[in-house]
């Protein structure tokens, strides 16, 4: 693995994460540690599973920690930063407030399953609702966007909502 493309890749996110309100960590090497970590194991998987969980190497058993994880957004509301710490608050990037541990929210593969839907008749919508499970975005359509308008994740990190 280069260091091109550990560059290439911290670019990337912070282009994009500052776009739609996201911050990479301010320490630099830390951050590019990580991002190792994930060329790893989209080397080894074939997706950028985070470094910081074990993956099971399935893409499916494993979509909820392919970066940005599921949890990001609950870890950045609650902590100021992402399990793995790739992620953090405005206030820790300017320096305003520091990092602090974070639990796992991740639920044992045993454990893991999907949640039932309300039994409400959703039978009249035009069109189903897809939900990005990053993000939380919602959309009317035919099938999912190939890539999340707001935290560009892929396709398969959406869920039929309705």
């Amino acid at each position: 693995m280069s260091d091109i493309n550990i560059d290439r890749l911290f670019e990337k996110l912070k282009k994009e994460g500052e776009v739609a309100g996201y911050y990479l960590n301010p320490d630099e090497t830390f951050v590019k540690e990580l991002l190792k970590g994930l060329i790893t194991n989209e080397e080894r998987y074939g997706h950028m599973a985070c470094p910081c969980r074990l993956a099971s190497g399935s893409k499916e058993e494993d979509l909820d920690i392919i970066c940005p994880c599921d949890y990001r957004d609950p870890d950045l509301s609650e902590y100021g930063a992402c399990y793995c710490g790739l992620y953090v608050s405005e206030e820790i990037h300017s320096g305003q407030r520091g990092l602090r541990p974070i639990p796992e929210r991740r639920v044992p593969s045993e454990k893991r399953g999907r949640v039932k839907t309300t039994t409400a008749d959703f039978s009249r919508l035009a069109y189903p609702v897809w939900r990005c499970k990053v993000c939380g975005y919602l959309c009317a359509r035919e099938a999912a966007p190939s890539v999340c308008p707001i935290c560009k994740a892929k396709s398969e990190r959406f869920e039929r909502f309705f």
